[in-house]
């Protein structure tokens, strides 16, 4: 059996990579990469953490670059790929530009397609932006769909798909698995401050299409209350390096006490900062995954989520994105240390760290009894 993997971003690389070198290490299984570079500059860190190598560079990545030339970029690109490499099935993850046109691509060419973390939804088409329009349109092109959740899968059957559903848990808790470490040594100079770590530190990280430009400078304009208010806080921010992000951020945060601003971090300071935190300040989706299996707070700075089931288990809340919601829902938890101890403890409802072996082992099976391309 030989699996291509494709993905392109950084968020999918983390979950992806674990799945990679479980396939690899299955006897009979082919397992080859072909990397899109949708966000060239913050994948390649992950890839060379895991140790997976690219067997096709697809070099997607151009400033300023709109949906569309993303989308033709990689579904011209997987015409070619999928000519050379001949998978018997094509794994896309999640919900990007990369993993809808890699589908396409691969149903265009009768392969048949698996989509990693299937079935989250919203049901509002533009929230996110553009990516529940995104994995819905997967969802469609795919043949075999590997739900984090019941809730996944849940989705999925109410809108007709019936068949080949799979509950395995979220691939990124594999990673997790090895990259938080104790006694870690930051490689991010900033985060080897040990002022940073002396009170309490929040993590914040924004940059969802959706929330460009109001919300994230309401984002922004809550970060600096919350510093004036709580001079023992550090909030940390990662600024992603899409220019109208960096546009409105530094001109509001560069010079406020209590606020470290960082370039994007590589996947391991991440992940071990992640763990050291008091709270997360987030609109982006992994971290409401990574937040609730390290017992760290979320609050989602957006008006709704593709991963309600981290609220229900009393992990994660919303907390929009006006500055007066987001400075009161922080303020609540800084506030009362039984009520953010509470939300620590939720059982996280997203399996436990071996997502990669149940897809592998459900992969195998198929395939063993007789499935192959076309």
């Amino acid at each position: 059996m030989k699996v291509l993997s494709v993905f392109g971003t950084r968020p999918e690389a983390v979950k992806m990579c674990p799945l990679v070198l479980e396939l690899a290490r299955r006897p009979g299984v082919e397992s080859e990469v072909c990397l899109t570079s949708q966000h060239r500059e913050l994948l390649c860190g992950v890839t060379d953490l895991f140790g997976v190598k690219a067997d096709y560079d697809l070099d997607v990545m151009r400033s300023r670059q709109s949906l569309s030339d993303i989308f033709c970029g990689v579904l011209r690109g997987m015409e070619d790929v999928l000519r050379s490499s001949r998978p018997d099935v094509v794994l896309v993850h999640g919900d990007t530009s990369t993993s809808c046109a890699a589908a396409l691509a691969a149903f265009y060419a009768k392969i048949p397609v698996g989509h990693v973390e299937a079935g989250l939804r919203t049901y509002r088409r533009y929230f996110p932006f553009p990516e529940e329009m995104n994995r819905r349109l997967t969802a469609d092109l795919a043949d075999y769909h590997f739900a984090p959740t019941a809730r996944g899968a849940q989705n999925l059957r109410a809108e007709g798909i019936t068949e080949n559903i799979y509950v395995t848990g979220n691939t990124g808790l594999d990673a997790l698995r090895t990259t938080v470490r104790p006694g870690y040594v930051f490689s991010e100079g900033a985060l080897r401050d040990s002022a940073l770590f002396s009170g309490r530190t929040v993590l914040l990280t924004a940059h969802r299409r959706e929330n460009i430009p109001d919300g994230i400078a309401s984002i922004c304009r809550a970060a600096k209350r919350l510093c004036a208010a709580y001079p023992d806080l550090r909030i940390v921010y990662p600024v992603h390096p899409n220019p109208a992000v960096r546009e409105i951020v530094l001109p509001l945060l560069e010079k406020v006490p209590g606020v470290t601003l960082t370039e994007p971090l590589d996947t391991l300071d991440m992940h071990n900062l992640l763990a050291r935190c008091t709270l997360v300040l987030t609109d982006s989706g992994g971290l409401q995954e990574e937040g609730p299996a390290l017992h760290v707070p979320v609050l989602v700075l957006r008006g709704e989520t593709e991963r309600p089931e981290a609220v229900e288990a009393g992990g994660v809340r919303l907390a929009g994105t006006s500055e007066n919601g987001i400075f009161r829902a922080a303020a609540r938890l800084l506030d009362n240390e039984s009520e953010r101890a509470a939300m620590a403890c939720a059982v996280s409802p997203y399996g436990d760290g071996h997502a990669s072996e149940r897809i592998a082992d459900i992969l195998a099976a198929r395939f063993a009894a007789g499935e192959a391309a076309g």
